[in-house]
C-alpha cells in the first residue's frame, strides 16, 4: 500500500480510525471481488479518500457490511465500506497503478530492465487499465480522462527546461485527481459540489506530485533519473511554498462543498494532508543533515551495572522477580513455530498487540508504529475533527 495520506492512530479518534479502516478495507475488497486477488496489490491510502468523499456527501449511496477475518486486520472481522464509492476508488487505483507500472517499464527501473519482467509487467498493466475502465463504466465514470492525463506526462516532461514552471509537470496529475474528486459529487447527487471538489482534487494532485518529487530527488540524482524539481530548477523552498498554498486551497475548497458528515474528509484532506507535507520535507532535511557533535551538557547514559533496573535480569526486568510476568517461556522450536504462524497471519505487522512467540510479551504490530510522537507535539494538537464545525 502507498500514498501520502497515512494517518496514525494517535491523530484520529477511535470512531474516525474505524471509518478510515472501513474505507481502506472496502477498497481492497472491491478490487478483489471485481478483479481478483492480484488487483488487491493496488490498494493505496490515497485511493480511499475517493470512497470517503462519496460517503461524506451522501451516506445512502454506499453502505457498510461486516467482512470476515483477514490477516491484514490481525484475523479480526470488521465493518467495510461498499458501493459506488469503493468501486470508483478501485477504478481510479487500477488505472493509475497501470500507468505507474508502464512508467517503470519504459524507464527500465530496477528489475524492469529484464525483458521477462518487463513483459509480464506490461501485460499486468494492460489488464489493470481494462479492468479499471470496466469498473468505471458501471458507475458512469470514464477512465479516458485519466489515461489521457497520464499519456501526456512523458511529452510534458521532455519539453521542460530549467526555469520552466514545475506546475507544468504536475498538470496531468492535477487533471486526473480533479476528475476523480468531481465524480464523487456526481455519484452522491450533489451537483453543487462538482466545482469545489474539482478544485480540491486538482490541488490534492499537485501536492501528491510535488511530495513524490521531493521524496525521490536524492535517489533520482544518484540514478540520473528525471525529476521535475531538478529539471525545472525549482528549489525545495519553492516546492514547500507551493505545497502549503495547495493545502490551504484544498481546505478552502472543501468549505464551499456540502457534506452530510465531513469529519473524516476534513481529517484526511486538511489535517493529514498538511501533516504529509511537514513529514516529507522534515524527513528530507533529517536525511541530509550531517551528524554533528553532541549538544553541550550531553552525557552518555550510565550503565546501572549488573542486574540493574533496566537490564533483562534486573529485579524489574522481564526476567526479574518484580518484572512483568507474561507466562511460561517457549522453547526454541515451539517459539519458531508460533513466530511462523504470526508471520503468515500478518500479526507481526498489523496486530495491536501481538504476543512475543518466546516470552509472551505483548508488542505492537509494525504498521501500528508511527513517527507522530517522534519529537513533535502533534499528540497534543487540536481534536477539532470530533466536531462538525471545525474552523482550524
Amino acid at each position: 500500500m502507498f500514498g501520502i495520506i497515512r494517518p496514525c492512530r494517535h491523530r484520529l479518534s477511535p470512531v474516525l480510525r474505524t471509518s478510515w479502516m472501513a474505507h481502506l478495507c472496502g477498497l481492497c475488497l472491491a478490487l478483489r471481488d471485481d478483479h481478483g486477488q492480484l488487483a488487491r496489490t493496488v490498494t493505496n491510502y490515497d485511493g480511499l479518500v475517493i470512497s470517503a468523499l462519496v460517503e461524506a456527501q451522501s451516506p445512502t449511496v454506499g453502505g457498510r457490511r461486516v467482512a470476515g477475518p483477514c490477516p491484514l486486520r490481525g484475523m479480526r472481522p470488521a465493518p467495510v465500506a461498499e458501493g459506488a464509492g469503493a468501486r470508483l476508488a478501485a477504478a481510479v487505483s487500477l488505472v493509475l497503478a497501470s500507468a505507474k507500472v508502464r512508467d517503470h517499464v519504459d524507464d527500465g527501473d530496477g528489475p524492469f530492465r529484464r525483458r521477462p519482467v518487463a513483459g509480464v509487467a506490461r501485460r499486468v498493466a494492460t489488464r489493470w487499465a481494462k479492468q479499471g475502465a470496466v469498473t468505471g463504466e458501471r458507475i458512469g465514470f470514464s477512465t479516458a480522462v485519466l489515461l489521457d492525463a497520464v499519456g501526456r506526462q512523458g511529452e510534458l516532461e521532455s519539453s521542460l527546461l530549467t526555469g520552466s514552471s514545475v506546475l507544468l509537470a504536475t498538470e496531468p496529475t492535477e487533471t486526473a485527481t480533479a476528475a476523480a474528486f468531481a465524480h464523487t459529487a456526481v455519484l452522491a447527487g450533489r451537483s453543487g459540489n462538482i466545482a469545489p471538489l474539482t478544485e480540491a482534487g486538482r490541488l490534492f494532485g499537485r501536492v501528491a506530485h510535488l511530495l513524490d518529487a521531493v521524496e525521490d530527488i536524492d535517489d533520482d540524482a544518484e540514478a540520473g533519473a528525471w525529476n521535475p524539481l531538478a529539471a525545472t530548477g525549482t528549489t525545495l523552498a519553492e516546492a514547500r511554498r507551493l505545497c502549503d498554498d495547495a493545502v490551504l486551497g484544498v481546505k478552502l475548497a472543501l468549505r464551499e462543498a456540502e457534506f452530510d458528515d465531513q469529519k473524516l474528509v476534513h481529517a484526511l484532506l486538511v489535517h493529514e494532508l498538511s501533516t504529509a507535507v511537514t513529514r516529507t520535507f522534515g524527513h528530507l532535511d533529517a536525511h541530509r543533515q550531517q551528524p554533528g557533535p553532541p549538544p553541550p551538557g550531553w552525557q552518555p547514559p550510565v550503565n546501572p551495572g549488573p542486574h540493574g533496573p533496566h537490564e533483562p535480569h534486573g529485579p524489574h526486568g522481564p526476567k526479574g522477580p518484580d518484572g512483568p510476568q507474561w507466562g511460561k517461556r517457549r522453547g526454541t522450536l515451539a517459539g519458531c513455530g508460533v513466530a511462523l504462524a504470526l508471520c503468515c497471519s500478518c500479526q507481526y505487522c498489523c496486530a495491536d498487540p501481538y504476543h512475543d512467540p518466546w516470552t509472551g510479551e505483548p508488542k505492537q504490530g509494525w504498521c501500528q508504529n508511527c513517527d507522530c510522537c517522534d519529537g513533535c507535539d502533534c499528540c497534543s494538537s487540536c481534536d477539532c475533527c470530533d466536531c462538525c464545525d471545525c474552523s482550524c
